[in-house]
């Protein structure tokens, strides 16, 4: 069986536009609205609505990768980080406080493009403390396949095959390239929902980590979504209905200490 990265037309991904179209429109005029909405909230309003936005994208992202975290830590950990209210002394779990340093990072730096050191960043972020790993802010190095199994042991299924790690710096450069041409203002500017849908599945076709693509690979979707904006935005797509992404926006925060 050929696997998606081994037919000859890859990664030149095919969807049908007329099909998109009118989900495109939906998402635009729906974030036209949010962002209308978001004027009229006081800087202390929007700051709370933002924690509560990063916080619940967070723990579900998390427990979509069976990990469960505690909301309250969550949130406390992301006040912290973006400098809100007084310092929290209580102690956080590492898989809290790195998962909410990515998504405050992914917030902060909605603009900039993709890079090897940005993946590798929110890598360490998600995987932290981890000591089953031997890969962590990197590229996976093992030459055991990359699968999608399930199953009794000595009969598994595989459902899907990744490429080898000695192919993933290639194709993660040929990825990377590519996002940031089909950014607002690359070379090759792609609908938000568009570039966000083909975003995932190429990343994830690749599933260039050891351990952590699932919850990179949706915060770099996103991001996908976050270029046609030009401001922050989430748009929730680990706790929304796939069919249905809820548009959450915000503008600049005034006043307000961000170290």
């Amino acid at each position: 069986m050929a696997w998606n990265w081994q037919q000859p037309d890859w990664p030149n991904f095919a969807w049908d536009r007329s099909q998109i179209s009118a989900a495109e429109e939906q998402f635009l005029l729906g974030g036209g609205i949010a962002i209308g909405t978001m004027k009229h909230l006081d800087e202390d309003n929007r700051d709370q609505f933002l924690v509560e936005l990063l916080s619940g994208e967070a723990v579900t992202t998390s427990a979509i990768e069976g990990e469960i975290l505690n909301r309250a830590s969550v949130q406390s950990s992301i006040l912290r980080q973006l400098g809100l209210g007084s310092p929290d002394l209580r102690r956080f779990m590492p898989a809290e406080q790195d998962i909410a340093e990515m998504m405050v990072d992914l917030d902060r730096s909605f603009s900039q493009p993709l890079s090897n050191e940005t993946l590798f960043g929110w890598h360490r972020m998600v995987t932290s403390g981890r000591k089953d790993l031997a890969d962590i802010g990197r590229f996976r190095t093992s030459s055991e396949p990359m699968q999608i199994v399930s199953g009794r042991i000595g009969a598994p299924k595989v459902y899907f095959e990744a490429p080898p790690s000695k192919r993933v710096p290639a194709e993660m450069k040929g990825f990377i390239s590519w996002f940031n041409r089909a950014a607002p203002n690359g070379k090759d500017p792609l609908p938000a929902i568009t570039c966000a849908g083909i975003a995932h599945l190429y990343f994830e076709s690749i599933h260039p980590f050891e351990d952590g693509n699932g919850r990179i690979g949706r915060a770099i979707a996103e991001k996908a979504m976050t270029h046609s904006f030009g401001q922050p935005v989430l748009v929730s797509l680990a706790t929304n209905d796939p069919g249905a992404p809820k548009k959450l926006l915000r503008g600049p925060r005034k006043g307000k200490s961000t170290k």
